[in-house]
């Protein structure tokens, strides 16, 4: 499996009302950099099934990059599923899903 395929494995285990970051992702995909993860997601090319606005970095802030709107839609995508925000960041206490391979 490479990069890509296995960065999609990952995201798409997120469930609704839950976010993972970048680092998190790069490590569950056994890669060493939360840089490629958003490489790879930015030119995710299905997110309808590959959730990439549940990919937050390590803050809770989105990113100022997101591919499909920007991070206000990101932001209201995440909201409508269910995640929790405290102030313009994620609560990463409540919102964050531990992925388990």
């Amino acid at each position: 499996m490479n990069n890509k395929e296995r960065v999609f494995q990952v995201i798409s285990q997120i469930p609704e009302g839950k976010v993972m970051t970048y680092a998190q992702v790069a490590k569950a995909a056994g890669l060493k950099s939360p840089r490629v993860v958003g490489n790879i997601l930015h030119r995710n090319e299905r997110p309808d099934q590959y959730p990439c606005h549940r990919v937050v970095r390590a803050d809770g802030s989105l990113a100022t990059g997101y591919a499909y709107g920007g991070p206000e839609k990101q932001a209201a995508k995440l909201r409508q599923e269910g995640v929790v925000f405290h102030t313009k960041k994620v609560d990463l206490r409540i919102s964050l899903y531990y992925y388990r391979s």
